[in-house]
């Protein structure tokens, strides 16, 4: 496969075209980012346990039933995906009150929900993603009502899967962001990645943090948290 030009460059990864029109190549990059990009730096390794741990979490849910664009690993960095156009939509789960919606509606950390939320956020950096309900993405045409129920019924069936995952590996999954593309023939697929980055990851037994808060709270750490995580998920 040829690696051709560049398409579109972002906080976490590139996005390149490929002589396959179908599929494009991902390059994870070490950067990080925080509080919608105000925060800024580096974390070593970052890339290549983003995209490992994402390529493994993705064949994972390929197996229980959830398409993603996942097609094949190249390197520590690079991967083949399906082309998809992204839908505008960021897909947060939450099983534990945690981060912005502890903040957000004034209750402490650590609160086990009954059942898991699920919250949708426009995917716009301009407008710093905003929170957004079911009629709002109708309005502003994001996606249809059935592709909104599909979304939603992936995104529940995913923290299944992930929840019974991570708890053998002795960590709590607290809260996660998901996005989804549509393929040309309009299929709705899992996209972009799972990964410390997009996953709030809590260690059962001590409740460290092993996920990029690490970063946004200047806990120090960070690299090691990351490995950690990846140590658990690899089985290393």
């Amino acid at each position: 496969m040829q690696k051709k030009e560049q398409l579109y460059e972002g906080k976490a990864k590139k996005v390149f075209a490929t002589d396959d029109p179908n599929l494009y190549i991902v390059d994870y990059k070490d950067d990080a980012t925080a509080f919608n990009g105000q925060k800024k730096g580096q974390i070593a390794g970052k890339g290549v346990i983003n995209n490992v741990m994402s390529n493994h979490m993705f064949q994972l849910l390929e197996q229980q039933g959830v398409p993603t664009h996942f097609v094949e690993q190249l390197s520590e960095r690079e991967t083949v995906v399906k082309k998809v156009s992204i839908v505008p939509l960021e897909v947060i789960i939450r099983n534990i009150s945690a981060g912005s919606f502890a903040k957000r509606y004034g209750v402490e950390e650590g609160i086990v929900f009954k059942a898991p939320t699920i919250e949708f956020s426009y995917k716009n950096d301009d407008l710093g993603d905003p929170l957004i309900n079911d009629y709002h993405a109708l309005a502003l045409g994001l996606a249809t009502e059935d592709e909104i129920n599909e979304i939603k019924a992936m995104a529940f069936k995913v923290n299944e899967v992930m929840k019974d995952y991570f708890d053998h590996l002795n960590v709590t999954l607290v809260d996660f962001k998901l996005e989804f593309g549509k393929t040309p023939d309009g299929k709705i697929i899992l996209a972009d990645e799972i990964s410390p980055d997009t996953c709030r990851l809590w260690d059962k037994t001590t409740g460290e943090k092993l996920d990029k808060d690490r970063f946004r709270r200047d806990l120090g750490g960070v690299e090691e948290a990351y490995q950690e995580i990846m140590r658990r998920v690899m089985g290393k």
